[in-house]
């Protein structure tokens, strides 16, 4: 039989690049691809989806299963980053969820001694979350900006209610912007095109076009990404920024990967269960054009580095 070729789709774009940590810590690069995700036969996939784990800056009520993969960690930021460095973190997130009007109303001094401590702990590169409260956020995210500063960290949410005060942030200490918006290709575009008028350096923001996790939303958030990642290769540059997703947090609030009793034994192992899920639903998003994926549970961590790594013929 004669052999059968393989059509070759040959793209006019190509996604930005964009370079995160340095000033003596380690860099992470993403994006870049000139191809469709791990369609190496295709174009150039320079740099591979990265693996974000999450930290949280006050003790977190976490399920079983989660709680138990982290141990006394969960108590201290800075311990919680060093053990997510050992299970193989690319970058760390830290989620600043005390400074939430509904939590501990904490500050920018907080703020400040939480990112000074993660910063401490680890030589990882930083993404820096804040409560999502816009008013909260511009108050904690600019304090870890000036503690951060000349170390080139993520800071989002960047959404259209507060773009300008963290876009502003963003190019006064030379940071990368998160661009947040909810599952909308448009909505996406638009908030890119307010930042790079805005002054915002196109190889300093990422876009969180937002996700859900298995069966609560994946095929949208599937779908989003897919459709990014499409319109950036065919040539639009305000779609053409590197994708973060946030899996982690999405999928341990679901009830299939918290609930161990009350729910049918097909369910399976509660202990197994959100591990499954989370790998699942991160597994779905980097095949779909994620860039960088923010993860919880160290398990799910290394199957999904494993599956990266298989993924580009390492």
């Amino acid at each position: 039989m004669p052999e059968v070729e393989i059509p070759i789709e040959k793209w006019s774009g190509k996604v930005k690049e964009v370079k995160i940590g340095g000033g003596g810590r380690k860099e992470v690069v993403v994006g870049g691809q000139t191809t469709l995700p791990f369609l190496k036969y295709e174009g150039s996939i320079p740099n591979p989806p990265k693996v974000a784990i999450e930290v949280r800056d006050i003790e977190p009520a976490f399920p079983s299963p989660l709680a138990s993969a982290w141990g006394d960690a969960l108590k201290d930021p800075g311990a919680w980053a060093k053990k997510a460095a050992e299970f193989g973190a690319d970058l760390i997130c830290v989620r600043l969820i005390s400074a939430h009007p509904e939590n501990a109303n904490t500050g920018a001094a907080e703020a400040k001694t939480t990112i000074d401590k993660v910063l401490s702990a680890v030589d990882l590169p930083l993404i820096i979350v804040g409560p999502g409260v816009a008013e909260k956020d511009n108050q904690v995210l600019a304090a870890a900006s000036e503690v951060a500063k000349g170390q080139r960290v993520v800071l989002g949410n960047c959404e259209e209610k507060n773009f300008r005060q963290i876009g502003a942030v963003c190019i006064s200490d030379g940071h990368v912007a998160i661009a947040k918006t909810p599952l909308d290709i448009n909505l996406c575009k638009q908030l890119n095109i307010m930042l790079s008028d805005l002054g915002v350096p196109a190889d300093s923001i990422l876009m969180d076009p937002d996700t859900g996790a298995l069966g609560y939303g994946i095929e949208y958030g599937y779908s989003i990404n897919e459709r990014l990642r499409l319109a950036a290769l065919g040539g639009d540059a305000m779609t053409s920024f590197p994708i973060i997703n946030q899996v982690g947090s999405e999928v341990w609030r679901q009830k299939e990967a918290r609930a161990a009793e009350g729910v049918p034994t097909e369910w399976g192992d509660p202990e197994e269960r959100g591990i499954v899920w989370e790998t699942v639903t991160a597994t779905a998003v980097i095949n779909a054009g994620c860039d960088i994926v923010v993860m919880s549970h160290p398990r799910a961590v290394e199957r999904v580095k494993s599956t990266i790594s298989k993924l580009m013929g390492q």
